[in-house]
């Protein structure tokens, strides 16, 4: 066998295993149909890590803070007093009595309005911490799975260019390759080592992002992302009906209310509450009956400045709820077109894209085997390959964040959860 045969032969294998990288990631990128069971398995899987997370479990106990004060509120204000007075004089007094502050000015009703309001508020944060655990861990899982065929990838390039470089040096040691030639194998293999190693890095901190999400999991159970993402659905609500059921516009709105409930608690507290005491006992041989009622005068306080800093709460939480909807409304419609795009770019890749790297592959190698092409030229079309398939891996990526951008934007996160608020 002459050594152009053999460099030939050497250079086919190296293809082969390249080959069979690339055919592996496309046929594994490319699937048509989704798994109903992995869906259903991913959606489970960050329930799970969703319900045992140290923020959502911080904001349900806010939440049951905010029920209990609700209860509170819905309390009456003033509890009774009984009073006991003895008195020895020249007349032995003894009286038992009782006093009761009256809610003259209904602030109980108006206390129990704004702790309502507070806790939908709390309620609704709760359900946005949930949904931002959520997506949180979904892009976690969703850069793990690419840094990890990333570096497959990597793997696949550095041990081809390394049997690249070993074959260029025999051919360099026999005369067949200049030194221009060999010195770019020899860097080509260099870049490849670096390119792992960048890789193997990137696995170690993504790896890390999705720990801090699932603790001392072991990573075999963590779930695929391999299934088919929807289109955007049509649905009977209008953009405007979707947003604002979203959480954080949901709380704007409850603060905004509780807010407004506070002002009518502030003039309401203006109003001073009366006291009654009832007294009975005995003066030396006489019965003793009194009653008794006292008044507070608004004379050195009126509290009109409380009901002012109130009202300017009102008004700030209005502006907060517009600007909480103004920027929900354009992140839907941002988040709504960029998945639309990310999804037909996706297509477009599945059609064409995997089909080109392997039509590709097979062209290089029938050019490379009748010498059509020179050592240089291939190893420039061969990179071009490899980085065509890192571009997938982007777009993929790419895909995935957009999905979970619009499952945020849009509210169907709540459905795909399988949440009933």
């Amino acid at each position: 066998m002459t050594n152009k045969t053999c460099w030939v032969a050497a250079v086919a294998a190296i293809l082969a295993v390249i080959s069979a990288s690339v055919e592996v990631y496309a046929a594994d990128s490319a699937q048509d149909t989704a798994d109903e069971s992995t869906q259903e398995n991913l959606a489970n899987f960050v329930r799970q890590v969703v319900d045992t997370h140290p923020s959502v479990s911080a904001a349900r106990a806010a939440l049951d803070a905010s029920s209990a004060y609700e209860a509170a509120a819905s309390r009456p204000l003033y509890n009774p007093e009984l009073e006991f007075e003895a008195e020895d004089t020249d007349v032995e007094t003894r009286t038992v009595g009782i006093s009761q502050t009256l809610d003259w000015g209904g602030k109980r009703r108006a206390r129990l309005t704004v702790a309502e309001a507070e806790r939908r508020s709390v309620e609704a944060d709760f359900t946005a911490v949930r949904w931002q655990v959520s997506v949180g861990l979904l892009t976690a899982l969703a850069d793990y799975q690419t840094e990890t065929e990333r570096r497959q990838l990597a793997e696949a390039r550095a041990t081809a260019m390394q049997e690249f470089a070993d074959l260029s040096r025999q051919r360099f040691d026999s005369g067949d390759i200049s030194q221009v030639e060999f010195d770019l194998a020899v860097l080509a293999n260099s870049q490849a080592r670096m390119q792992l190693a960048t890789a193997t890095a990137g696995v170690a901190e993504s790896k890390q992002a999705v720990v801090n999400f699932v603790g001392r999991m072991p990573v075999n159970r963590w779930p695929s992302l391999d299934v088919e993402l929807p289109p955007v659905a049509a649905t009977g609500a209008g953009p405007e009906e979707l947003v604002m059921a979203l959480p954080q516009v949901r709380a704007a709105q409850f603060d905004t209310e509780a807010a407004s409930g506070k002002v009518n608690l502030r003039e309401r507290e203006r109003r001073m509450d009366p006291t009654l005491r009832l007294r009975g006992g005995k003066e030396g041989d006489d019965d003793l009956v009194a009653l008794n009622v006292t008044i507070p005068l608004p004379v050195r306080n009126s509290y009109r400045y409380e009901v002012t800093a109130a009202d300017a709460e009102f008004r700030q939480a209005k502006e907060v709820l517009s600007d909480v909807s103004r920027r929900a409304y354009s992140r839907f419609l941002g988040a709504n077109e960029r998945y639309q795009i990310a999804q037909a770019a996706w297509q477009d890749w599945q059609d064409f894209g995997d089909v080109s790297l392997q039509s590709q592959d097979e062209t290089l190698r029938r050019l490379w085997e009748a010498g059509e092409i020179s050592t240089t030229d291939y190893l420039v079309q061969f990179k071009q390959t490899l980085d065509t398939g890192e571009s997938a891996l982007e777009l993929r990526s790419a895909l995935w964040r957009a999905w979970f951008e619009w499952m945020t934007a849009s509210g169907h996160i709540k459905d795909w959860l399988g949440e009933r608020k």
